[in-house]
């Protein structure tokens, strides 16, 4: 089972430099920020899709869709009986506060799947380098990225842990889902255990090799700019500023809502 989030695929946004990569998921965070209006937050999440649909990530997507089903209820439940609007439905609830917690909802969608395509599409070396090119001090990019390996290293992790006691003869898979609780339970001892060696062993290998002692720093992979990056750096942001002037003018806000 891969636990980690990279496809090695041969598409248009895999090959982009990591820096535009990184540009494209800023752009993307921006223009859904300015969504108050539900076609904007639609169009948003269309657009979204699309760019996970041509750089092969659906896979990925796929297997958080019950997370991003959950916050789309949870935004428009919560902004529903938060809000309050002119167009009142029944009583003590209207119409604009339910649209504006579903645009809020498809909008943290939309910047949720972005990321996962972003990680989709990205190594963690390369985005290492492109932090690091950007200016970013390394001690930061290395925890930053330390931090993305840290939810796979512990999701195996659990995933040894379990299938060793299932070696043994543990029947953990059985059972009402009380039962199948407190069978797991127990099982948090050994992966925190785990997890700790790891952190050991990982700051024992930093100390072992100098880190921080030099503050120029090689990387195995280089990266740079292309034609396709230049192009899609001015794309991106004459669409963010094309959107910020539509901001200014009043466009993508939701009439009738009262704060």
């Amino acid at each position: 089972m891969n636990l980690y989030l990279y496809r090695d695929k041969d598409t248009f946004f895999h090959r982009l430099d990591p820096r535009t990569k990184i540009f494209l998921l800023l752009t993307i965070f921006i223009i859904a920020t300015m969504q108050e209006a539900l076609y904007g937050s639609i169009i948003i999440m269309l657009l979204v899709l699309l760019h996970g649909f041509i750089s092969k990530s659906f896979e990925n997507i796929g297997r958080i869709w019950f997370i991003l089903v959950l916050i789309f209820v949870f935004s428009t439940i919560v902004w529903t009986l938060s809000l309050d609007g002119r167009t009142y439905l029944f009583t003590g609830i209207a119409l604009e506060p339910i649209l504006f917690g579903m645009a809020t909802g498809i909008k943290l969608d939309a910047m949720i799947i972005s990321g996962i395509i972003f990680l989709t599409t990205t190594t963690n070396e390369d985005i290492s380098l492109a932090l690091v090119l950007l200016k970013i001090p390394y001690r930061l990019t290395f925890a930053f990225i330390t931090a993305l390996r840290l939810v796979p290293t512990f999701v195996g992790t659990a995933f040894t842990v379990v299938n060793a006691q299932k070696s043994r003869g543990v029947e953990i898979d059985k059972g009402n889902i009380l039962k199948r609780v407190k069978k797991y339970i127990p099982l948090l001892g050994p992966i925190l255990l785990l997890t700790l060696r790891y952190t050991v062993q990982l700051s024992m290998a930093l100390e072992s090799k100098c880190f921080g002692h030099s503050k120029k720093r090689t990387f195995y992979n280089g990266c740079k700019f292309c034609f396709s990056d230049y192009v899609s750096h001015l794309i991106f942001l004459m669409i963010t500023i094309l959107c910020i002037f539509l901001k200014m003018k009043g466009y993508f806000k939701l009439q009738g809502l009262l704060m």
